[in-house]
């Protein structure tokens, strides 16, 4: 971990949490716009491609927050044309400085949102396949509330860090 104080820990960790107060509240958005789909079916291309910037906008969260991990802790995000899958394996990597932010599970599960993100970035909205959006829906609960609660886990050891660092200093 790069030179950082006591502070700033702090200031990463709150920036987490409100992260993932996002990230919840777009959950919910995923599964509120989901029920709407088998009730209005004349307009289910439109729910379908909400649905798909919705599942877009979840991983767009999760490697929200693991850039501000990688920027403000670990100093650098990687920069070459995959470095989108490479945060995503650092995050799941334990480092000598800090414990690993997600699971080796919860990154597999990722992997699918970061190559669903790509497509919906690729394609018209028209162009969306229900049956590739459907399963992505059916999972996102479960791998949000995996995330969510690796990540709290990982802020939790920040804070610790930071009281720590803040007993070491008054020493």
């Amino acid at each position: 971990m790069k030179k950082i104080t006591s502070t700033e820990i702090k200031e990463v960790a709150a920036e987490l949490k409100a992260e993932l107060d996002r990230l919840e509240r777009l959950e919910n958005d995923i599964e509120r716009v989901f029920s709407e789909v088998s009730k209005q079916k004349a307009f289910s291309d439109v729910f379908y491609e909400s649905l798909a910037l919705k599942l877009h906008n979840f991983y767009t969260g999760c490697e929200r927050i693991f850039q501000i991990i990688a920027s403000e802790l670990n100093d650098a995000l990687p920069s070459s044309y995959d470095w989108h899958k490479r945060l995503l394996e650092r995050m799941a990597i334990q480092r000598e400085e800090r414990p690993a932010v997600i699971s080796q599970e919860t990154a597999r599960a990722l992997e699918e949102y970061l190559a669903f993100r790509h497509v919906v970035r690729n394609i018209y909205g028209y162009e969306l396949e229900p049956e590739r959006i459907d399963p992505l829906v059916a999972r996102s609960k479960k791998v949000f509330e995996q995330f969510h609660a690796e990540v709290c886990q990982f802020t939790n050891w920040l804070r610790t860090l930071a009281s720590q660092m803040e007993e070491h200093e008054e020493r």
